[in-house]
């Protein structure tokens, strides 16, 4: 299957992974049984440690999963989902992690509007009417609300930093090539500017059962410049729609 070869109307479902091991045989049962006809389940493991590399390598055959090794990773988290849109053989892609906390069972609901040209790009949402997160203590929920809060602004969306989403391949391929980070929906979505319909639509997004967070310090420092340079890109697509008609006026 190339690039240019997608199968149309398949669901290709992509999860990194580093170091989830406990969580790898839960998921893909519960996404198997979310949309029991997922055309694959591609599992993209960063260098885990812990045994994740094997609890999947069990897996691969019944149902359809494919595991995808980066020894050297790049671009973090992004760059291990553009990976597995590069090898994806569906033409829509599900993005969710490994740890679940997005809740596979709303596979359906973020797929079939795009499905029906309602949408672009479709967002499990904690921000919107009916999003949740339950468990979470105090001080996640304050981090989560400034960074969905300060994403706004450049989205429109209430909660572009989730990273459970469905957008066809072509699409995020084009969208977000070079995305670094945790964040490649708030990437994609800043790219796709005004053009890009997207969807949210509410989910419960739960704190991680088993293993450990990858959130840390330098996750944050990467946003923040990301979140710079998405600042600039929307400043000056701003200024050029302002200053295009006053140059046709001025050639008039």
């Amino acid at each position: 299957m190339t690039d240019a070869e997608p199968r149309a109307g398949a669901v290709s479902v992509i999860v990194p992974t580093l170091n989830e091991a406990e969580n790898v045989q839960p998921l893909v049962r519960q996404v198997f049984a979310a949309l029991p006809q997922v055309a694959e389940i591609i599992i993209v493991d960063d260098g885990s440690t812990d045994g994740t590399r094997e609890r999947v390598q069990a897996l691969t055959g019944s149902p359809p999963v494919r595991l995808l090794t980066r020894d050297q990773p790049t671009l973090g988290l992004s760059g291990a989902v553009i990976a597995g849109a590069q090898a994806a053989r569906g033409e829509i892609v599900v993005v969710m992690d490994a740890d679940l906390s997005h809740p596979p069972d709303q596979i359906p609901r973020l797929v079939q509007p795009l499905r029906d040209g309602a949408a672009d790009m479709v967002i499990g949402s904690r921000y919107v009417k009916g999003g949740t997160t339950p468990g979470w203590p105090l001080y996640r929920k304050a981090m989560s609300r400034v960074a969905a809060a300060m994403a706004y602004p450049l989205t429109g969306v209430h909660d572009s930093m989730c990273g459970f989403f469905a957008i066809r391949r072509a699409r995020l391929l084009a969208l977000a090539p070079a995305a670094t980070g945790f964040k490649i929906a708030f990437e994609a979505i800043v790219r796709g500017g005004r053009e890009l319909r997207v969807l949210e639509v509410p989910i419960a997004f739960r704190d991680r059962a088993r293993g450990a967070s990858k959130m840390n310090l330098r996750v944050a420092l990467i946003f923040s410049l990301r979140w710079l340079a998405a600042a600039a890109r929307v400043t000056t697509r701003k200024r050029s729609r302002v200053s295009a008609p006053k140059a046709r006026a001025r050639e008039q």
